[in-house]
């Protein structure tokens, strides 16, 4: 498992090839399959999501997509197999463009909050961590919306 989550990582490049894994599942119940997200997110997917789908027969059924870096397959594909009823993984290699980002961290009246920046070429944009301002809010009894509010403000 990977100690910072992704979307907190400092990224310099502006393009990177990465796996695309699909499997199709139409015998597990929705309710085994929604911790598999978080799982394939702990252990390094890039992203991954559930898409429905009509299988043979018209039978209804969930496309989960994963997106790894090409060292993780073997890992991803295993957590796949383990922990959903597919007996199958697709992959294939994609190219990506990607916007750099670094973080800065923000003073507000609800404290410190961590904010993304991303920047590609003339394009720049400022996100707050959504875990910071859920933090502050609950410690603040504010509504979330207010400590993003207090972000953007200092932001100007």
């Amino acid at each position: 498992m990977r100690k910072k989550k992704l979307s907190q990582q400092v990224v310099e490049e502006k393009a990177d090839q990465i796996l695309v894994l699909e499997a199709n599942i139409d015998d597990q119940s929705a309710e085994s399959l929604a911790p598999v997200l978080d799982l394939l997110m702990d252990n390094g997917a890039l992203d991954a999501f559930f898409s429905p789908i009509q299988m043979k027969k018209n039978r209804p059924a969930i496309k989960l997509t994963v997106m790894i870096h090409p060292a993780d397959q073997q890992a991803i594909t295993y957590l796949i197999l383990k922990h959903t009823s597919t007996v199958g993984v697709r992959y294939q290699t994609m190219g990506r463009t990607i916007m750099p980002r670094h973080f800065m961290t923000v003073t507000t009246s609800y404290g410190d909050i961590r904010v993304k920046v991303v920047n590609y070429d003339d394009i720049e944009k400022y996100t707050p961590e959504f875990d910071d301002c859920l933090a502050a809010a609950k410690a603040y009894d504010v509504a979330l919306n207010q400590v993003y509010l207090a972000v953007y403000q200092q932001l100007k």
